[in-house]
């Protein structure tokens, strides 16, 4: 297994270190999972810190074998007590984490997790009724306000633009402004046509994209691939993208050299992080 770049205390000092003096910071925690901190405080980004899909998996024809290690205990993350809002993008369980949550949200009982309206019955479910109260609902282009971070939905396509019988987005990504910074975490998604005219209103400091890519013979629903990430980034003018959601299962991964090029090739800035890394925005 890969070593995380920093990984528990190292990672606790780094961020304690950032908290201290009030910088802005984010680390990519893995998966899709990132933390920001500025200003002493933190939001979480589709966080997963467990083996529970791994563990939920070991016996099947689809093992989630772990590529690289886990970067902290989530109620050891919870522990510092800064964390004001954790986003899940979708139902999935490497976005939404009952092992994850639950140790978060317990620690702090002001933390509010951010969801996209239509999937509220099932969070619910699977974090269970005594966090009814922290939910955040959020629809497509609906802009919701926690405390001083302003969140934008925006429809993604995992693989479609899927709605509820309301019709409400059932997979969004998000348009965060906090502090001066506008970034914009995309959750899982492939193109469809609504995605850059939505992002086109915003000027982003920050994309947060997959590029794990489309694979119809891993039986999960696909995502941008590394040059698809890099052109989308490039079009919505991003001053910088950083790639995710690879590096931790051996069936669902990709190399991010193709991203690189695409980047270099397009002269869009961009950032390739470890799990655990951070970077001074």
């Amino acid at each position: 297994m890969k070593p995380a770049f920093q990984k528990d205390e190292a990672f606790l000092a780094n961020v304690r270190a950032t908290l201290k003096c009030g910088g802005r910071r984010i680390w990519w925690l893995g998966q899709s999972g990132f933390l920001l901190v500025q200003r002493g405080r933190a939001i979480l980004l589709d966080p997963y810190l467990s083996d529970s899909l791994t563990n939920k998996y070991a016996s099947t024809d689809k093992p989630h074998t772990r590529i690289t290690e886990r970067v902290v205990d989530p109620a050891v993350l919870g522990r510092l007590g800064v964390i004001d809002l954790i986003t899940s993008s979708h139902n999935h369980t490497d976005h939404l984490d009952a092992e994850t949550l639950i140790p978060l949200l317990e620690k702090k009982p002001d933390t509010k997790l951010l969801i996209p309206a239509a999937n509220k019955e099932f969070v619910m479910e699977r974090l269970g009724p005594a966090f009814a109260q922290r939910l955040i609902e959020v629809n497509e282009r609906a802009l919701v306000t926690v405390a001083d971070i302003e969140i934008t939905g925006i429809p993604s396509a995992h693989p479609t633009v899927e709605r509820d019988d309301a019709g409400r987005c059932r997979f969004l990504g998000y348009v965060i402004s906090w502090g001066g910074l506008t970034l914009y975490h995309s959750g899982d998604t492939l193109l469809h046509p609504g995605l850059l005219p939505s992002l086109q209103a915003f000027s982003i400091d920050l994309a947060l994209l997959p590029i794990n890519g489309d694979h119809p013979e891993r039986r999960v629903a696909g995502n941008l691939d590394g040059p698809q990430a890099a052109r989308l980034a490039h079009d919505a003018e991003a001053r910088l993208v950083i790639p995710c959601h690879f590096d931790l299962f051996e069936f669902n991964t990709a190399s991010p050299e193709d991203f690189v090029s695409e980047c270099q090739r397009l002269n869009q800035p961009f950032k390739i992080l470890g799990n655990g890394e951070g970077l001074t925005l």
